[in-house]
């Protein structure tokens, strides 16, 4: 329950402070969404398979925005951003298909 209250604090949060990303990290942000949606979904995979740890969770959920972050800086750094960031979604795109469907057999048993 106490999740639920602080994710719709921060919505509310959100909806009535408009946070400003700068410029600079704009590119950024759909790759963090995407490494912290990979992080999550691995979770309720986890928890639903009997495994979830906090720890785990907290250390996959911020190496993985990181690790992500840290390869489209490098890209950009080089000239292939773009290609990196694709790169980036497509393999975290994956995983997140994998373990929804790993969470769709467990919870359907299909």
């Amino acid at each position: 329950m106490i999740p639920v209250i602080g994710l719709l604090l921060g919505i509310i949060a959100g909806l009535l402070l408009e946070p400003t990303l700068p410029q600079v990290l704009q590119p950024y942000l759909p790759i963090a969404i995407v490494a912290a949606m990979d992080a999550i979904f691995g979770a309720f995979r986890a928890y639903l398979d009997g495994t979830f740890t906090d720890r785990v969770f907290v250390v996959s959920f911020i190496s993985n925005v990181l690790i992500a972050a840290l390869i489209v800086f490098v890209g950009d750094q080089i000239g292939v951003g773009s290609q990196l960031s694709t790169a980036v979604v497509v393999v975290l795109g994956i995983r997140i298909f994998t373990n929804a469907a790993a969470i769709r057999r467990a919870l359907l048993h299909a």
